[in-house]
């Protein structure tokens, strides 16, 4: 059996570090321990510590864009919607220091909105973006900016995660997955065309 490559196992001995322990605990010593190479071999590969997390987070957000254009498919666009949004409460919950470092921390790499956004270089909100304006289409929400309706469906989601991951909420995954899920209900409620309303 072949052994993966030098960049791959750096890459894989760094990504169960960040995720174990987070962002702080990566440094380029303890990942040359893990891989069993000295520290300046790193640097044949990744010129930098920062390289090394940019690439781990752009190799996350093209694994959730992934999933989410896998579960952007089917007739129902307002199941897709609320997939999507579940995918991202699982990508939270599952992988938290990823999550933190790709979604709650500054950098000066972060895509940024509106100009990155709708250039479409967000792999991850483009799925929902396209799930919105079909939903708009089809008629099952409401005509507006499908980018601005979007970032607040990514807004509402991410605000109760955060709370969640900073104790706010007296309650376990279980039961914080069914307060998400009837809140995005409320949401898209909200911003569903109401059947009873005129034309």
């Amino acid at each position: 059996m072949t052994q993966p490559a030098t960049a791959d196992r750096i890459l894989h001995a760094a990504r169960v570090v960040f995720e174990r322990e987070g962002a702080a605990a990566m440094t380029m010593r303890r990942i040359a321990q893990e891989v069993g190479i000295t520290p300046m071999a790193i640097y044949r590969h990744f010129p930098n510590r920062d390289a090394l997390l940019k690439r781990i987070c752009d190799d996350s957000f093209q694994e959730i864009a992934h999933h989410w254009h896998a579960r952007n498919t089917g007739p129902d666009v307002m199941t897709r919607i609320v997939a999507l949004q579940e995918i991202y409460l699982d990508y939270a919950l599952a992988y938290p220091h990823l999550f933190d470092h790709a979604f709650s921390t500054r950098r000066d790499d972060a895509r940024r909105y509106p100009d990155d956004f709708r250039a479409r270089r967000s792999p991850t909100l483009n799925e929902v973006a396209d799930a919105v304006a079909d939903a708009q289409t089809t008629g099952a929400l409401k005509q507006d900016d499908p980018w601005e309706v979007a970032l607040t469906l990514w807004a509402h989601s991410h605000g109760l995660i955060a709370l969640y991951r900073a104790g706010r909420f007296n309650c376990d995954a279980k039961e914080f997955r069914a307060l998400h899920a009837r809140a995005l209900r409320r949401l898209l409620e909200g911003l569903a065309v109401d059947a009873s309303s005129p034309g």
